[in-house]
């Protein structure tokens, strides 16, 4: 049997964006509980960079093409999917693949879009907003009322996050880069927010909510910011890691930990079961759909890139410069 091929986003050595690519692969087959996906965009995540730098090889099983997330129209399914038909317009996460013409998706992941949505906005949602809801609200624990230090607050996630908060009710003490994203996460609804290069971020938010501290940190830092986050959280406070961008060794003072009853939350999204993400977006449905079709919480894009500029938008992504995703139109 001949074994149909499809362009795809690749490179041959590890490195700077300049060794990506498109070529040519094999394109995949849909198994048994999946569709097969032309897809029209995808968008960039920091495991992109990543592996592409040889730092974060993809689980077993999963596809070795980069691309986190994806939107495009249903090309084939599997056998025992139902809820899916060809040309469904859908959206959802995957463990990799989106860089391409064509991806996999878990049929249960997979969300049909509104007909209002273009696919560039459709591919900007997956994983930052069932991110967002896993790590501040279900890990989290966050409620009315409640404070929260939010560290990359300008990043996808980050808007995000921030845009969850508001509507939950809960107060947002942001920081970020600079003074452009300081500006914008105020107007996306921010308490307060401070430039982590001019202002260290721990007396400021003791400042800010009258040494009390906060319930919730969320940081995509790791060992710059730990021990400072420690010391950020009052009692029963919740520090949920989510990346380690400054590395991930550090020290701790076990005595914090104890004397003010801490709880330190680990959360990585890929290496997560398929069972697990099932449910990731399950409760994110459940929670935030509504919202989402209401207009309520939205994608902030940053820039929309044709693949064939994919060197250009891993550039933008690893300069630090986006505010909110940065997409590829796969034309």
């Amino acid at each position: 049997m001949t074994i149909e091929k499809m362009h795809a986003v690749v490179f041959d050595k590890f490195g700077e964006p300049n060794v990506l690519y498109i070529g040519n692969v094999d394109k995949p087959i849909p198994g048994p509980g999946q569709i097969l996906v032309k897809v029209h965009a995808t968008a960039l995540n920091r495991a992109d960079t990543l592996q592409r730098r040889g730092k974060y090889p993809p689980p077993a099983g999963d596809s070795t093409i980069m691309g986190l997330e994806i939107a495009g129209l249903v090309a084939a399914v599997g056998k025992n999917v139902e809820n899916f038909k060809l040309d469904d317009k859908v959206f959802g996460l995957v463990g990799g693949g989106g860089y391409a013409e064509y991806c996999l998706l878990d049929a249960q992941m997979a969300m049909k879009m509104p007909s209002n949505w273009d696919f560039t906005y459709a591919a900007a949602i997956p994983e930052v907003f069932l991110t967002a809801n896993e790590t501040a609200f279900e890990l989290g624990q966050l409620q009315t009322g409640q404070d929260l230090l939010l560290h990359a607050a300008a990043s996808g996630v980050g808007t995000t996050i921030i845009q969850m908060a508001k509507n939950s009710g809960a107060n947002v003490y942001a920081t970020v880069g600079s003074e452009e994203k300081a500006t914008f996460v105020l107007q996306l609804g921010a308490t307060a927010v401070a430039n982590y290069k001019t202002t260290d971020f721990l007396p400021w938010i003791m400042q800010q909510t009258n040494q009390r501290g906060v319930d919730v940190v969320e940081d995509f830092v790791g060992k710059d910011n730990f021990t400072r986050n420690l010391a950020a959280l009052k009692a029963e406070g919740r520090l949920i890691q989510v990346a380690t961008m400054s590395g991930a060794t550090t020290e701790i003072d076990l005595r914090t930990l104890m004397s003010k009853r801490l709880h330190l939350i680990g959360s990585v999204m890929r290496s997560r079961s398929l069972v697990d993400k099932r449910a990731i977006t399950k409760r994110f449905i459940d929670r935030w759909w509504d919202k989402l079709i209401a207009g309520e919480i939205k994608p902030t894009i940053d820039k929309v890139y044709d693949w064939h500029d994919v060197i250009a938008a891993h550039e933008r992504m690893e300069s630090n410069a986006n505010i909110g995703k940065i997409v590829l139109k796969i034309t």
